[in-house]
């Protein structure tokens, strides 16, 4: 199948290759670029806190330019969403991680198990999915939210999309966020002629409401949130 990826470029290069190596040809059409906030980064690692909360890896590629000045901090509790997140944390030195299910809901309902009513900084992003601090004031986790990077939509125009699709058809999408849904049906979905045939591949069910209607017969949704889960429905 021609499969398209709308993970940004740094993650859709794995993506892309696990495709290939199941026979899939990928077809890369990044829908975010990340910008880093370093004032914000250097802000937030002062705030007090005992533990760290990361929703995305993106969190921690943020850090990565703060090499020097997380020594002190490497020993934190990390609670991570999922493992690939967990993973990045790991790379970036630190050595307490928990890892969470996949979803923002399970890894609230880790923290409150773990951390009890220790203060956690939740390292963010904007835009983002509110399931995770909604749950975590459910559960009266005491959140900070630092906000240290934005992701930015990419536009593209028919002739990008024609030259990304090489003027063939896709057969199926890969959607990790309810955010990447609602760029890709605004721009690049717009420009494809059999987009009722496109097979709509979801990481969770939050996405489905950023999906037209007309087009949910075509949608099969992860099993578990996570990229496992998604290429579980190839």
């Amino acid at each position: 199948m021609r499969v398209i990826v709308t993970r940004p470029e740094y993650s859709a290069g794995g993506t892309a290759e696990r495709l290939k190596s199941l026979g899939h040809e990928p077809v890369l059409i990044p829908l975010m670029k990340a910008l880093h906030d370093q004032e914000a980064v250097m802000r937030a690692l002062a705030q007090p806190h005992a533990v760290l909360a990361v929703t995305s890896a993106e969190a921690l590629r943020a850090l990565s330019n703060h090499k020097d000045d997380l020594g002190s901090h490497l020993a934190t509790p990390v609670f991570a969403v999922g493992t690939a997140t967990a993973q990045a944390a790991e790379e970036l030195g630190f050595t307490d991680i928990r890892t969470g299910p996949g979803g923002g809901r399970g890894l609230a309902d880790l923290i409150a198990a773990q951390a009890g009513s220790r203060p956690v900084l939740y390292l963010a992003g904007n835009p983002r999915s509110p399931h995770f601090e909604a749950a975590c004031s459910e559960k009266h986790v005491p959140l900070h939210v630092a906000e240290i990077y934005r992701m930015l939509p990419i536009a593209y125009d028919l002739a990008e999309i024609g030259a990304r699709l090489d003027d063939r058809e896709a057969d199926a999408v890969l959607l990790y966020s309810a955010e990447s849904a609602r760029l890709f049906f605004d721009g690049p979905a717009r420009h494809l002629v059999r987009l009722r045939n496109l097979m709509v591949l979801v990481i969770s069910d939050a996405v489905l409401e950023r999906i037209p209607t007309q087009l949910h017969h075509n949608v099969r949704v992860a099993a578990r949130p996570d990229e496992d889960g998604i290429f579980a429905l190839l």
